[in-house]
């Protein structure tokens, strides 16, 4: 059976978790639910009170811990859900086990069968990516698992109901709690791969890549080293490196990190403090190692949800500026052959001066045209089922049409591209939405704009969020609109006079506001507003952005204008670059 070894969840960070959840033993089994096909909740009551343990066996987020988070469950249990309340209800949890570093923790519980006898049921919960498991145990046989195992699926091991539990195929690793310097030493002369980090995973169980890493990185102080060239220094280094890690876990002195990128995306966690990113991660240290397990997956998966969620209106919003984009096109197309207007007027007063030339059925009038200096001769189609003051008129009808057709389109290309902008605010408020709630906003100003068509249904939607407060170094309140309508109530409603009210300039963007109190704001403030509001745009990933700002009591909405266009005077132009670790750190 393959192995997946690119997990963060390896078996030194389920040697945390199995020793915060060691305080359980002794608790009994008070419910059991099953939210989705691959995840379970047991709720065991201790002494201390009620705690709620989440075993996951999904390939992507397959872990253990215990929980806060509140799960809806499905109106019918499904039947290992059953299966599990049959064997374990009311079980006493007498043990946790884990065989060395390996990504199995076996929970042992002491219940009563059919016959009223006492047994020990284990769960065994196999954290091992796309091949987790968790498997019934009692009397060394399988009595069923959240994912059956057959032929077909794996020749290695089978995990079936009545078969003999064995564990997963395990390798000649090291320990790295046990192991002394000179077996390391010895191991790392004669492994292949030769970059130090992939060797570590070769040669020790139950790390992950981030901490191997984390230990090549502090041996080299940064610099790429192999396994074989090696120095003394470096190997010293190494050594203490991994001792030190083998102290925090033995004596609980763990610190549980999380790293997300800049654009605040969830990348990777640990038990331990990590350096190896430098300033090109954040990092947020949580309590415990349920604490961060239950945070970065909750985290990820509404991440999962949101982007989800919005897939159909990024859909429908790249439709709608498609076609707008194709129509402005087009009306640009047809104001261009608007162009010749003059001409067709020229030619109307060319025939209408030398009608008493022309005659019924020519096809062509030459004439002079007395219009220009030089009185050049001209050819002018015309069509012979008419007679010259209809061909006249026919000219005179083709300048007027250009003229309206003119007039008309010039105010349709205007709409179109402030319909233009408008779409691709939204877009941009649609990249940065953050919670399901943001969505529901925006797709109910969507509605209202006409462009969704509304589902029915009674229920009322959730009050939208306020806005995104940030404070500056200097104590100033910075607020940033999560929408075109809450941009507009920002702005319009909420402002007062002496505000300072900020933009990117020419592009899309959250309106953004000092809150002064009739106070001037430092220099430094009004740098920092500009930041905020370049990191809240669509030029969040340019190298300078130009924001405009000026006093809110200048700031007016044009009569008829979408939600979110405003037009503004007495305003000055900073030019930033857009810092997201700056605008992270001033977030309230």
């Amino acid at each position: 059976m393959k192995r997946n070894d690119n997990m963060a969840l390896d078996g030194a960070f389920l040697y945390a978790v199995r020793r915060e959840l060691l305080p359980l033993i002794g608790g009994r089994v008070e419910k059991i639910h099953q939210p989705s096909r691959e995840e379970v909740i047991i709720s065991i009551r201790t002494r201390s009170g009620s705690s709620k343990l989440y075993i996951s066996a999904n390939a992507g987020s397959a872990r253990v811990h215990i929980t806060e988070s509140s799960v809806d469950n499905p109106q019918t249990p499904p039947m290992f859900c059953m299966l599990l309340r049959k064997r374990l209800g009311s079980g006493k949890l007498t043990d946790i086990r884990q065989d060395g570093l390996e990504r199995i923790l076996f929970l042992d519980f002491e219940c009563v069968n059919e016959l009223g006898d006492i047994v020990t049921v284990t769960l065994a919960c196999e954290i091992m990516g796309r091949c987790s498991n968790l498997v019934i145990i009692c009397g060394g046989k399988v009595v069923d698992s959240i994912k059956r195992v057959d032929e077909d699926m794996s020749r290695e091991r089978l995990v079936l109901p009545g078969m003999n539990y064995t564990m997963p195929p395990r390798d000649d690793r090291l320990n790295f709690l046990e192991a002394e310097p000179e077996e390391i030493k010895e191991r790392l002369g004669s492994t292949e791969p030769k970059e130090l980090s992939k060797a570590l995973i070769r040669i020790f169980e139950g790390i992950s890549p981030i901490l191997a890493r984390e230990w090549a990185f502090f041996a080299g102080r940064g610099a790429h080293i192999e396994s074989d060239t090696i120095s003394s220094d470096q190997l010293d280094r190494l050594l203490f490196a991994i001792k030190r890690t083998r102290e925090q876990l033995l004596n609980g002195e763990c610190c549980f990190s999380a790293v997300s990128d800049k654009e605040g995306q969830l990348k990777d966690f640990s038990f331990i403090r990590l350096s190896q990113f430098g300033t090109l991660m954040y990092t947020k240290e949580l309590g415990s190692a349920s604490e961060l397990l239950d945070y970065f997956y909750s985290e990820r998966d509404r991440a999962a949800r949101t982007k989800q969620r919005a897939n159909d209106l990024f859909k429908l919003l790249m439709n709608l500026t498609d076609r707008t984009a194709r129509r402005i096109a087009a009306q640009r197309e047809e104001l261009d052959a608007c162009a010749d207007k003059e001409h067709d007027k020229l030619c109307g007063d060319l025939i209408s001066a030398n009608m008493y030339r022309i005659q019924k059925g020519d096809s062509a009038a030459v004439v002079e045209n007395f219009y220009d200096e030089s009185c050049p001769q001209i050819t002018i189609p015309l069509d012979v089922r008419k007679t010259p003051a209809q061909n006249a008129q026919h000219y005179y009808s083709e300048y007027k049409k250009s003229v309206t057709a003119e007039e008309k389109l010039a105010v349709q290309i205007q709409k179109g591209e402030e319909e233009l902008q408008y779409l691709e605010s939204v877009f941009d408020s649609l990249t940065r939405a953050s919670s399901e709630n943001d969505i529901i906003q925006l797709r109910l100003e969507l509605r209202e704009q006409g462009y969704v068509k509304y589902a029915g249904g009674k229920a009322k939607p959730p009050k939208a969020l306020p806005p995104v407060e940030y404070r500056s170094s200097d104590g100033f309140t910075i607020l940033v609109g999560r929408n075109n309508k809450q941009n507009d109530q920002l702005s319009l409603k909420f402002a007062e006079k002496s505000d300072i009210w900020l933009h990117t300039q020419l592009i899309t963007g959250s309106h953004v506001l000092i809150l002064t109190d009739g106070a001037a704001p430092p220099d430094k403030t009004i740098e920092e507003a500009a930041v905020i509001a370049a990191v809240n745009s669509s030029g969040r990933n340019s190298g300078l952005v130009p924001v405009d700002y000026c006093l809110a009591k200048f700031v007016k909405k044009p009569a008829g204008a979408k939600p979110g266009k405003v037009i503004f005077t007495n305003y000055k132009t900073a030019f930033v670059k857009p810092d997201t670790e700056l605008e992270q750190s001033l977030r309230v």
